[in-house]
């Protein structure tokens, strides 16, 4: 697949088949998408990957983030019993989530282009994977802004920013495309 045919024809996922992708071509993706531009070659992406039994450990940080953050006040116990076992099946059955992070960096400049470098990694990933028949959802969940999902999941909030989780595995469904603005709405060349 051609590079730019893989940009166009690349879609967000949402729903994937009942099955891991090998591990070697999670790893060939995530190793090759390393090749992001990365300002002082300082390679500011880290990955945790939840699959099998490891995904009860993240839905369960997700589910105790949603309820500190009030995801579930407001309805009668049996309804919020159903949305948090609706919400915990629906990450279960999502054979991979790569938790995406970065250290901080208290110079607002090369925090940046540190955050910068790793959303070029997430979108390399994204095309790479797509080259081999594999899907991605780029999500920025609200509990990605929550200190205590932070050290639920093993990592220092005060050390670490949560960039995204990338939801991963082989499509069940590939949506069609929307257009896309016309670059001439959106560009203004300068000559003088």
């Amino acid at each position: 697949m051609e590079l730019g045919e893989a940009v166009k024809k690349r879609r967000s996922i949402h729903e994937y088949e009942p099955k891991l992708v090998e591990e070697d071509v999670l790893k060939n993706i995530f190793r090759t998408a390393a090749w992001a531009p990365t300002h002082r070659m300082k390679e500011p992406w880290n990955v945790h990957l939840y699959q099998e039994k490891g995904k009860e450990r993240y839905a369960e940080a997700v589910l105790d983030s949603y309820e500190r953050q009030g995801f579930f006040q407001g309805y009668d116990e049996e309804k919020s019993r159903r949305l948090k076992k609706g919400i915990g099946d629906f990450l279960l059955q999502i054979p991979h989530h790569a938790l995406i992070y970065m250290p901080k960096d208290e110079d607002e400049r090369k925090f940046e282009e540190d955050y910068a470098a790793v959303c070029a990694y997430v979108q390399n990933v994204q095309l790479l994977a797509w080259e081999a028949g594999v899907g991605v959802l780029w999500t920025t969940s609200p509990y990605l802004h929550d200190p205590e999902f932070a050290k639920g999941v093993g990592l220092d909030p005060s050390f670490y920013k949560l960039v995204s989780v990338l939801q991963i595995g082989y499509p069940k469904r590939i949506p069609k495309a929307k257009q896309r603005t016309d670059i001439g709405d959106k560009m203004k060349v300068i000559r003088t």
